[in-house]
């Protein structure tokens, strides 16, 4: 832990009735040609026989400034600094609070209203629109918001130290290494509860973007998550005319990817002339097909619709099955353990000649 910076205005004294500490020794001319050759003023001797008393001639203020410092090199008013400081703070966006705990940093009041030391060089290229001041209150804020969207909690930093990683907890509890734009994205799987996108739920989807021409544009396709897969990977500019307008839960990836490759195929045998070429697109949506012109966007809601239909009624049979099964686990659960209700069922079940050979033997 490094000592405190001294904080130098602590030792300065205004013109007021108050005199400086100062040991009676004179003081030499040579030291006050320094001075003013440096725009100071020697108005008395120091608190010992090294430092002396000096006065700023651009604003007024009273400092202590070891002799040697005045004989070797240039003296720094902590009021002219302080001034520019607050000046710089100001044209950054934040409120100066004081020194900070390193030299060179300031305490600044951030616009969050969070506290925080920032170094003087960063201010400078945030007072030129080259960088910006990031909270880390407020960035722990966002990152716990994030990964509670996704069902994840926000354990620390990543334990291998880097700074585009953390350390997440999932609502199985399993703790994962995951990296900061992933989770924005979703692009990313729990390591202890998933067993990979081919067996996690999907979707299939259609969107509809507005290309530079003004030509509109559909594409279909399937995602695990599909408003990621739009605003993240397929379009060029965050303004962009781009919408998702239809969704189709499906139970698994692998699935949605064979019924996604029947969907293409329908659609390219039925309507060849609406397959767009890729130079229509190029540089506005990330892909390399799958584009369709907006004309048949009607049948290709009408796919999805009885691709929806067929799905929801598997899935009902599939739970009528799994509700079937579980009462029977549950009566055979409850069934009593008898003996001679086993026994009487086992000679239920055998043909009449075994029965008569259980049976005892009549009385001679």
């Amino acid at each position: 832990m490094t000592d405190p910076i001294p904080n130098f205005l602590d030792a300065a004294f205004s013109g007021d009735d108050r005199s400086p500490a100062s040991v009676n020794l004179p003081i030499l001319d040579q030291w006050q040609g320094y001075a003013e050759d440096k725009g100071f003023e020697i108005v008395a001797r120091g608190p010992d026989r090294y430092h002396l008393h000096l006065r700023c001639e651009r604003c007024g203020g009273t400092m202590i400034c070891k002799i040697f410092t005045l004989r070797t090199a240039q003296p720094t008013c902590p009021h002219c600094l302080e001034a520019r400081w607050r000046a710089l703070c100001e044209a950054a966006g934040v409120t100066y609070l004081g020194r900070g705990d390193r030299p060179n940093y300031m305490r600044v009041l951030l616009p969050c209203g969070h506290e925080t030391n920032r170094q003087q060089e960063l201010l400078e290229r945030v007072r030129r629109g080259a960088t910006a001041i990031r909270c880390a209150v407020c960035l722990e804020d966002r990152l716990q918001a994030e990964a509670r969207a996704r069902g994840w909690s926000l354990i620390g930093d990543d334990p291998e130290g880097s700074q585009h990683y953390r350390l997440y907890r999932h609502d199985c509890g399993h703790r994962q290494r995951v990296a900061l734009g992933n989770m924005v994205t979703g692009r990313f799987t729990c390591g202890g509860c998933s067993e990979g996108w081919t067996r996690d739920k999907s979707h299939l989807y259609m969107m509809r973007f507005v290309l530079r021409t003004g030509r509109e544009a559909v594409k279909v396709g399937f995602s695990r998550d599909p408003v990621s897969r739009l605003r993240h990977q397929l379009i060029t500019e965050r303004d962009q005319d781009a919408r998702l307008i239809r969704t189709v839960e499906v139970p698994t990836g692998h699935e949605a990817m064979a019924i996604e490759k029947a969907l293409h195929t329908t659609l390219r045998q039925r309507h060849p002339e609406a397959v767009l070429d890729r130079a229509e697109f190029a540089g506005e949506v990330k892909v390399l097909s799958e584009l369709y012109a907006a004309r048949i966007e009607a049948e290709i809601t009408a796919l999805l619709d009885r691709i929806e239909v067929r799905l929801r009624r598997r899935a009902r049979r599939r739970e009528k099955r799994r509700l079937k099964r579980l009462r029977r686990r549950l009566a055979q659960s409850q069934a009593p353990a008898c003996p001679a209700a086993e026994g009487s069922t086992l000679a239920s079940r055998l043909p009449p000649a075994a029965t008569d050979k259980l049976s005892p033997s009549d009385p001679g």
